[in-house]
């Protein structure tokens, strides 16, 4: 834990914690809205096209498998730099893909490059962060993973114009990953900043120690972690995994939708750019409500408000106001999550062993990207064997569900003020 000597505070973590988080979005982000086109230009059908995008969030949750136990075993800092290099060896396989099979393996390369660093990165802030500030730390780690995916596509976009060719924006990747790989390396290390946490590897594992304190902590693959923290990952990992599936049902939902109503690719794009620049807004207030008033105080709110506005939504599809009612139902989804700007990272954090809490971090990220995994293709299905309509209620009737399970939950394994 932090050196009580060295008092934490936010605006000593800008540079070495959260500008390097900032750089690995923004590179990561800048190829998501192409990577369909590029596989286009190798061959791949519409269909395949898909599933190159798909390898994404498929590289993440296979990623979450040996996070936690590679961040045990080097520490953060080391596993950032090598999830670096992964993802700058992955863009330069992207670049010289000849084929749509070797774009999908660069792509899946950069989802367990993602999800290593940004397991390093939320077990340095679980390990490092006072209990006080916890919340506004992660929220605003989150703030980081929300801004680079507003800044690194509008780069890409810019840079795609200037040049006329879409695979400039791998090479923005490139430059974001160096830059990333540089600021680890060159400024200062955080723990110089907050202080030391030694850990030990003994037979059994690794023991921290602090001062005269020891706590000792198994280093635990993912599987045997699942196993051990059962009773846990199925209640309030169930819920976690369903803020997961609301997140990313949304990103699928809002432009299928915006496409059926007739909404204009441009116009559509600006609405939800508005709706993200507002849910990226609202990141600090988030973790302001969960150090003050306890987790529940955001995660019941943005649930159940994101879940309203999908069940609303579902209903609107055939009026003859059904614009007005979508830009109104993206900006209250956007209000939502950002409400909720945090909110995993944060439960995760109070979950997780103090001694050793990546490999659980691992466990219960890979819970939760399961749950984002999962809900495109639910969407997909249920659109294409019933209506887009009730893809869209079923999913914000998730939001209701995950609700109850945080409202049964949280106060079992977490104090309410927590």
């Amino acid at each position: 834990m932090t050196d009580p000597s060295r008092p934490f505070s936010l605006r000593s973590a800008i540079l070495p914690v959260y500008l390097p988080t900032l750089l690995f979005a923004a590179g990561e982000s800048a190829i998501i809205p192409v990577i369909p086109v590029i596989a286009g230009s190798v061959g791949a059908t519409l269909a395949v096209a898909g599933l190159v995008a798909a390898m994404l969030t498929v590289g993440i949750v296979m990623g979450d498998i040996p996070s936690g136990w590679i961040v045990s075993r080097i520490g953060e800092r080391n596993a950032m730099l090598w999830a670096s290099l992964l993802a700058l060896i992955a863009v330069l396989i992207c670049i010289t893909a000849p084929n749509p099979a070797v774009l999908g393996l660069g792509i899946l390369l950069i989802g367990l490059a993602t999800a290593v660093f940004a397991l390093a990165r939320h077990a340095f802030l679980t390990s490092y962060v006072p209990m006080a500030y916890r919340a506004r730390s992660l929220s605003t780690l989150g703030g980081m993973f929300r801004a680079g995916g507003v800044i690194g596509p509008l780069l890409s976009a810019g840079l795609i114009a200037w040049t006329g060719s879409t695979h400039s924006a791998f090479w923005l990747t490139v430059i974001f990953t160096v830059l990333t790989a540089a600021t680890l390396l060159f400024l200062p290390d955080p723990e110089a900043t907050f202080g030391s946490v030694r850990r030990v590897e003994t037979r059994s594992g690794y023991v921290q120690t602090e001062g005269e304190v020891e706590a000792e902590a198994e280093t635990l693959g993912l599987w045997k972690i699942l196993f051990t923290s059962r009773s846990v990952l199925a209640r309030l990992g169930t819920a976690a995994a369903i803020v997961g599936a609301l997140r990313a049902g949304r990103t699928v939902i809002l432009p299928l939708w915006a496409l059926s109503i007739g909404i204009r690719d441009s116009d559509t794009a600006l609405i939800i750019g508005i709706a993200s620049a507002l849910d990226f807004a609202l990141f600090f207030s988030s973790g302001q409500i969960m150090d003050r008033w306890g987790r529940l105080a955001a995660g019941l709110p943005s649930l159940m408000i994101m879940g309203t506005a999908l069940i609303v939504l579902s209903f609107t599809h055939d009026l003859t106001t059904s614009v007005p009612w979508f830009i109104a139902a993206a900006f209250t989804l956007a209000i939502g999550n950002g409400v909720g700007s945090g909110i995993l990272l944060t439960l995760g954090s109070d979950l997780a062993p103090p001694a050793n809490p990546a490999p659980f971090l691992g466990a219960f990220r890979f819970t939760t990207d399961t749950g984002a995994a999962l809900a495109p293709l639910g969407v997909a299905a249920v659109t294409a064997y019933a209506s887009l309509s009730l893809a869209t209620g079923l999913v914000g009737g998730l939001g209701f569900l995950g609700a109850f399970l945080l409202l049964r939950y949280v106060p079992r394994f977490l104090p309410r003020t927590k």
